[in-house]
């Protein structure tokens, strides 16, 4: 069966055939969100396993977020066009092919490039399980729908530490048994997928779908990334640095031009004219920029310096998630009565005094005494912040542009996160002879932290300053998902599952 959006079925919650769309939708999500994060907690064995530094690990995390934040956009755009089911399955089987590659890769430069053609599978497979549940449930039933795959895909993605510390943690090469999890999973989503999910796409949609602006995005993110992590090792003024950072830059400013001569933009630069819409993402690159760059050092600090086992760096994060879906919802409600501008100053700030305490973190100290301060105070300043940014960003674009707003306001957490994991570790001082040191690298993650700190502080004095107290969108809140992603933490990934850019939410 196809569904148009202007003639849906409508499916009810309650029924059979919506669980089934429900499990399959959870699951597609989760192997790319579970993957993410448990990742982070297996950077410390890839690098020991390849005998590699901490220029080979950053790309690990980078190579996936580079693709996965060029192509979201599109891929959105082809579900409409081509169909969300079928893309959404593409995604899945391309997922689990890339990681078999990955459990299988000879050297860490081989992981890096199966990491790439991981980011362009949940690229196809993250906007399709959103806008599926969007056009395949009938309205009345539609939040309750995307309520229950934010508070199940929260649970499972809870799940990830935990399941990746504990595999990391078998044997020295284990770690490759956390690609090799996600085939079995992938197999039983496209069982799923085909037997119950309907299809559905954009019967209005017309024109081609815009691949260069893809490309190009994708191309300069690349360029700019590649400069920003080589600086350090080859010397800022080095001609490939300096070539891929105005190659990159230059690649972004033409996408950017592009967007203003098409009819139908992938990026409708009309979004940025709301003060709004432009501060809110302002914020939002700050803080997703500081928490991508602690959560890839902090994994390597718990495992590196303070000894912690996979399992217990996995583990310790777990408060982090536990306070976010406790409070997320009742935060969301909270900004809808007295206007976001509150809690975005607060929060951040909040969320700054945790950044700071884990510069409290060193060898041989008490979890409860040093890393649990931290993880509860980063836990509520998220949770006081995240709902009302979200729901900000898409109040503050037109209606008829919430599904591109929310889909933006995520591509540009991806970003900061994928930018932040480039640039803090040369920012702080931790060279690849300070990643072998664990005396040098606990002097540059402390240093990290506080700088991230100083961010979020930043974040919250800027949004003071410019967020204005409206009315927000009544949204179902899948905010706690912003920690759910790997090191290169990104906000509300589910937002840009709106693969509806130009109608809807």
């Amino acid at each position: 069966m196809v569904m148009s959006d202007t003639g849906r079925s409508g499916l009810e919650f309650s029924s059979a055939t919506g669980r089934w769309v429900l499990t399959a939708t959870i699951l597609g999500s989760g192997i790319a969100s579970i993957d993410a994060t448990v990742v982070g907690i297996a950077l410390p064995a890839i690098g020991r396993s390849f005998d590699t530094g901490l220029q080979v690990l950053q790309w690990v995390v980078t190579a996936y977020t580079l693709t996965l934040a060029g192509l979201l956009l599109l891929s959105g755009a082809l579900g409409d066009r081509y169909g969300r089911r079928r893309m959404f399955t593409i995604g899945v089987v391309w997922f689990a092919a890339a990681s078999v590659v990955c459990g299988i890769a000879p050297d860490g430069w081989t992981l890096v490039a199966a990491r790439a053609l991981q980011g362009v599978g949940a690229a196809l497979l993250t906007p399709g399980s959103l806008a599926i549940l969007q056009a395949s449930f009938r309205a009345e039933d539609r939040s309750k729908a995307i309520g229950a795959w934010s508070g199940l895909g929260g649970v499972a993605t809870a799940i990830g530490p935990f399941l990746g510390g504990w595999l990391v943690g078998l044997g020295e090469s284990s770690w490759r048994l956390i690609f090799a999890i996600n085939v079995p999973i992938a197999a039983a989503v496209v069982y799923l997928t085909w037997r119950h999910v309907p299809e559905s796409r954009d019967e209005e949609a017309s024109g081609r779908v815009d691949l260069s602006s893809g490309a190009l995005v994708t191309a300069g993110l690349i360029g700019v990334t590649y400069g920003l992590i080589e600086g350090q090792a080859q010397g800022w003024a080095s001609l490939p640095v300096l070539g891929a950072l105005v190659a990159g830059a230059a690649l972004i400013a033409l996408f950017l031009w592009r967007q203003t001569r098409l009819e139908h933009p992938m990026l409708p630069l009309e979004l940025f004219a709301s003060a709004q819409f432009t501060s809110t993402n302002v914020v939002t690159f700050i803080i997703y920029g500081a928490l991508g760059g602690a959560l890839f050092l902090l994994p390597i600090q718990l495992q590196q310096v303070a000894g912690y086992t996979p399992l217990q760096a996995g583990v310790s994060l777990l408060p982090v998630t536990v306070v976010m879906l406790l409070l997320s919802a009742r935060s969301g409600a909270l900004a809808a009565r007295i206007g976001p501008r509150l809690q975005m100053s607060v929060g951040p700030v909040v969320a700054g005094i945790g950044m700071a305490l884990y510069s409290r973190v060193d060898a041989g100290g008490s979890y409860l005494t040093e890393v649990l301060p931290a993880v509860l105070t980063l836990g509520l300043g998220l949770s006081i912040t995240v709902a009302p940014l979200t729901s900000t960003a898409l109040s503050a674009a037109p209606e008829t542009h919430a599904g591109m707003a929310s889909a933006v306001n995520n591509d540009v957490a991806r970003a900061a996160g994928l930018i932040a994991v480039a640039v803090l570790p040369a920012a702080a001082g931790i060279t690849s002879a300070a990643y072998a040191d664990p005396a040098l690298l606990s002097a540059g993650f402390h240093r990290a932290v506080l700088i991230c700190a100083l961010l979020c502080v930043v974040a919250g004095l800027l949004a003071a300053v410019t967020i204005r107290n409206v009315k927000a969108v009544d949204v179902p809140d899948f905010s706690h998902c912003a920690v759910c992603e790997p090191p290169a933490a990104t906000p509300a990934a589910v937002a840009a599952g709106a693969s509806r850019p130009a109608r809807e939410s």
